[in-house]
């Protein structure tokens, strides 16, 4: 496969803009149904929750988690102008009503209160930060006293068969995530490692799977 395409593909996933942000979007919805309600699931959404997206792309998934309880403060942020003003679009009724937010934001430099949400998350992000402790250590600092933190990626092995993870996708296994969270201040609580359905990717069938990791702020 050309190059300079797998390049597009890799940058597009990164942070979806131009024409192709709204296609973009919409497939990564598709291509990550099963582990965005897998990792909804584990957040295990209550009452009167605070919880705060990185990454929420077009915001396709934040119905499913106002629908798990009432009184539900949801804000995502995402540092991809697009996709902000997407989730805006799709959300309206939510913002409207006082339930959900949405910021254009980098995970390194969150523009909010500390601490803010007893919940953290964020979906096939962690791939594109350039200084994992930074943003941990941002995380942190919103987290309220023995908050959570959920991250979900899919797994080293699973990403190195696709051939545009190559430019720009730093890649995790459980043990490396594990340390990763370990070493900068916060105590893995669960661990979720699920087999997904075979997926298609420019004519290839690919095996998928999800690591999901939930930890709480030490």
């Amino acid at each position: 496969m050309h190059e300079d395409f797998l390049k597009e593909i890799a940058r597009q996933l990164r942070q979806p803009h131009g024409e192709h942000a709204t296609e973009v979007g919409d497939r990564m919805n598709k291509g990550n149904e099963l582990m965005n309600q897998l990792a909804i699931n584990l957040l295990n959404p209550q009452a009167n929750d605070v919880i705060l997206e990185i990454g929420m792309g077009n915001g396709f998934f934040v119905k499913d988690i106002l629908a798990l309880a009432d009184a539900i403060h949801y804000i995502g942020c995402d540092f991809s102008e697009e996709m902000v003003k997407a989730a805006i679009l799709h959300n309206q009724e939510f913002i409207n009503n006082g339930q959900a937010k949405f910021f254009l934001a980098s995970a390194d430099a969150l523009p909010f209160e500390s601490p803010t949400f007893n919940k953290v998350f964020t979906v096939n992000t962690l791939y594109f930060w350039e200084n994992p402790p930074l943003v941990l250590n941002e995380i942190k600092r919103v987290l309220k006293p023995q908050g959570q933190l959920l991250i979900a990626i899919r797994p080293k092995a699973i990403m190195e068969q696709y051939a545009f993870t190559q430019y720009g996708f730093a890649m995790y296994s459980k043990e490396e995530l594990c340390d990763l969270l370990s070493d900068n201040g916060f105590k893995v609580i669960q661990i979720s490692e699920e087999k997904e359905p075979d997926q298609e990717i420019n004519g290839e069938t690919v095996t998928v799977a999800s690591l999901i990791v939930c930890a709480e702020k030490a």
